[in-house]
């Protein structure tokens, strides 16, 4: 019952505004839960506690707090393993291990995400063992948040910590937590978890009707409790189930931000977001920030940016809003020999390396086309036309370019400046994490907006065969990103797409890039995981079927409650 008392005595904590996890500020027995919920302030600060633990640094495992918050670690693990960023060198952060699939048991960033999540769960559930419904409107609203915050974690934890429910529900799943009992911790299957999520989500959906502050996103709501319900249902393949939750919502589409280059910065005074992790100008984190590995403005780190396969989809429409979120740095050091010149960069193998980095060489051109040199040899950069567009004058194709090296056909990038690189990664600075205030390293990570909520309809439409009402609404995402009409789908018009499914995939991939969704769509609809592109991780495709898509349970979980590791780890 230690472990128990603990947990309490954190919750009791977090109610009366302690900045850090000190866990013998309160002794256990001088507050309980007939004091604490003797009025519905005291589950509102509860509460409270529970959107501040994702977001509130802590030491765990180490003494060293800073960048050790929930938010951080859980959009890191969440995007780093997929093929949207490009971690450029090695670093000390255990973000390391998850973006080349080097994951052990020890580690900082799960320890960490698996001991605050349930602390979260445990603080929620003594809101719903507390707070009696139907007491009043208030209560009710404070019930269902508690019920949507414990469906959420549980949800991110399944996902992380075991192999998505296509694969199979009975699978190993996570330590189910639906009360402040700590006894008898075992893990519950995918399946079982996974519909203890679902029911949340509903009795959430249903007790929250008296929005919180003005209904900021920083708080729960119904609409919120519905939207991840559409995304717990599309992991699940229940379509038919994804497309009658929406409709509860209404129409996504009228929720769109038409202001999309400054949506993230001001995320929680914007329509489009439906639960956001509220953080304040006193709470920014500096270098600890998620934004400060993606920019490097104001401290940050800069070190992980977007993958050439990501700015390959972009770039085939340059106008693309989205793009404003990715920019490119160019070198200013006059003494570097490229500086100034255009430039072509491409992959190269090492011996010994089981990675792989760009060569650069200055961009040349003759009577028969682009070439290069390298070490005295002539390359010619070969072009292959691809159905699309990548001009506004809307040819129908774009261009991909490949230099022949090595043995190899190596896929090429021009550049008219030679750009900024670290280790040879150009620096694509990601700023959706930042300038929240004009801070770079301050944001608002949203977890949940209406972008989402139409292409979780789009790709339901598409797995039901209705490929027409799945191009209209990825259509509606385009159009909202500033693609001209010669840019839209049809079914008759599919720019070299085969299906209307892999339209839908890709728009996910781009609208919702480094928000943590790619990870977990790219296996869960059973597709491996090509990472054959630059940057520090190992250059491979990763099976959907792979023991390593899953990481392990933490050592100090399984070295306790003796519940089973995942396999391979």
């Amino acid at each position: 019952m230690k472990t128990k008392a603990l947990y309490l005595t954190v919750a009791l904590g977090m109610v009366f505004g302690l900045a850090s996890c000190n866990l013998d500020y309160f002794p256990s027995d001088e507050l309980n839960a007939s004091v604490l919920f003797a009025d519905e302030s005291g589950a509102a600060s509860v509460i409270d506690g529970c959107y501040t633990m994702f977001k509130e640094e802590y030491d765990y495992v180490d003494p060293y707090a800073s960048g050790n918050t929930y938010v951080r670690h859980f959009f890191q693990m969440a995007e780093f393993p997929a093929d949207n960023t490009c971690l450029s060198g090695r670093t000390t952060d255990n973000l390391y291990e998850a973006t080349c699939y080097k994951m052990t048991a020890n580690l900082k960033n799960n320890s960490h995400l698996w001991w605050i999540g349930y602390k979260i769960i445990f603080t929620a559930n003594n809101v719903i063992e507390g707070l009696k419904e139907g007491q009043s409107t208030t209560a009710d609203q404070l019930i269902g948040e508690a019920y949507f915050l414990r469906a959420m974690v549980h949800f991110n934890l399944v996902n992380l910590f075991a192999k998505p429910y296509v694969l199979g529900p009975d699978n190993m799943g996570v330590i189910l937590r639906t009360s402040t009992s700590s006894e008898n911790p075992t893990r519950a299957t995918v399946g079982e978890v996974y519909n203890q999520v679902v029911a949340d989500l509903i009795k959430a959906a249903e007790l929250m009707k008296a929005p919180r502050h003005q209904g900021s996103p920083g708080y729960a709501t119904k609409n919120a409790a519905l939207g991840l319900l559409s995304r717990v249902y599309l992991y699940m393949g229940e379509n038919q189930k994804v497309l009658d939750v929406i409709a509860e919502m209404g129409d996504p589409i009228t929720y769109l931000d038409a202001d999309y280059p400054t949506y993230f910065a001001n995320a929680l005074d914007r329509k489009e977001t439906l639960f956001a992790s509220a953080h304040t100008a006193l709470e920014t984190r500096g270098s600890g920030s998620i934004g400060s590995m993606y920019n490097g403005d104001g401290g940050g780190w800069g070190e992980v940016y977007a993958s050439n396969p990501l700015l390959d989809l972009y770039e085939r429409y340059p106008m693309d809003k989205r793009l404003s979120y990715i920019q490119l740095q160019i070198e200013t050091d006059t003494r570097l020999p490229l500086c100034g010149k255009a430039v072509v960069s491409f992959p190269i193998k090492s011996d010994g390396d089981e990675f792989r980095s760009n060569i650069f060489a200055e961009l040349k051109t003759d009577g028969e086309g682009k070439y290069c040199e390298i070490d005295g040899k002539t390359y010619r950069i070969n072009e292959v036309k691809v159905n699309g567009m990548n001009q506004p004058d809307a040819s129908g194709e774009y261009t991909l370019y490949f230099v022949t090296y090595g043995g190899e056909q190596c896929a090429a990038r021009l550049y008219d400046k030679y750009p900024l690189c670290r280790f040879n990664n150009p620096n694509y600075f990601v700023t959706k994490f930042s300038y929240q205030g004009g801070d770079p390293m301050l944001s608002s990570p949203v977890f949940l907006r209406w972008a989402e909520i139409v292409l979780n309809r789009a790709e339901a439409n598409a797995k039901l065969g209705n490929a027409a009402a799945a191009l209209t609404d990825v259509n509606a995402i385009r159009a909202r990103a500033g693609i001209p009409d010669e840019g839209m789908f049809e079914t008759g018009k599919m720019h070299g797409y085969d299906n209307a499914l892999d339209v839908v995939l890709d728009e996910r991939r781009m609208e919702l890039a480094f928000e943590g969704h790619r990870y977990f769509d790219v296996y869960r609809n059973e597709r491996d995981m090509d990472r054959r592109f630059p940057g520090i991780h190992p250059w491979e495709v990763v099976p959907y079927t792979a023991d390593k898509v899953q990481y392990p349970i933490p050592y100090v979980e399984t070295s306790v409650s003796h519940i089973p590791q995942n396999p391979g780890y």
